[in-house]
């Protein structure tokens, strides 16, 4: 990956969630980000169950009810690694975002934005993947655009990874600073 953006700091909890729809590169910069915060990374994809698998690769769209459960492991997930992890997770809507939250306070999430088109044009390109390319728009339909909430950081996911790593970790970087500096004036 050339670049390093090393910046842990002990005793700081810090928990990312990299979001987006299927294609949007959450897995590659989850890695890229774990790697420079010294943190662990947890696939999403790994906590759901074998029917939502089975349902997926079967071309089906998920519903509430089914990411209830994958929601619940993610959640335990969250709160077994207190000293920070970076999880990979679709989070397509704000009441799974707040869920999320409401498990690990300070939690931040990197939405990685693209287009319908260039979602399907990732996603057919990973064939061995999980998810067919049917699913793209039911995602695209289902995602509640978090850019408004607190805590989120919007980027462009064609950007180059290098590049979209640098700009997060530029961001949490200036997320501690400010915490810092409000710490300072409440003492």
């Amino acid at each position: 990956m050339g670049q390093r953006y090393q910046m842990n700091t002990p005793h700081e909890n810090t928990s990312l969630v990299v979001m987006g729809v299927a294609g949007c590169g959450k897995s590659s910069l989850g890695q890229l980000c774990a790697e420079a915060l010294g943190l662990a990374l947890l696939e999403g994809d790994d906590f759901h169950s074998a029917s939502n698998v089975s349902k997926m690769r079967s071309g089906w769209p998920l519903s509430d009810e089914d990411r209830a459960s994958w929601l619940d492991s993610l959640v335990g997930q969250l709160q077994a690694h207190p000293q920070g992890v970076v999880l990979t997770c679709s989070a397509l809507k704000q009441r799974y975002r707040d869920r999320l939250r409401a498990a690990t306070p300070g939690l931040r999430f990197v939405f990685l934005d693209l287009t319908q088109a260039q979602a399907s044009e990732r996603v057919a390109a990973r064939p061995a993947h999980l998810f067919p390319v049917s699913l793209v728009a039911s995602q695209f339909q289902t995602l509640e655009n978090p850019s408004q909430e607190p805590g989120v950081l919007r980027l462009d996911a064609t950007r180059p990874l290098p590049e979209l790593g640098a700009a997060v970790v530029r961001w949490l970087r200036g997320a501690r600073t400010a915490q810092a500096q409000a710490q300072e004036i409440k003492a």
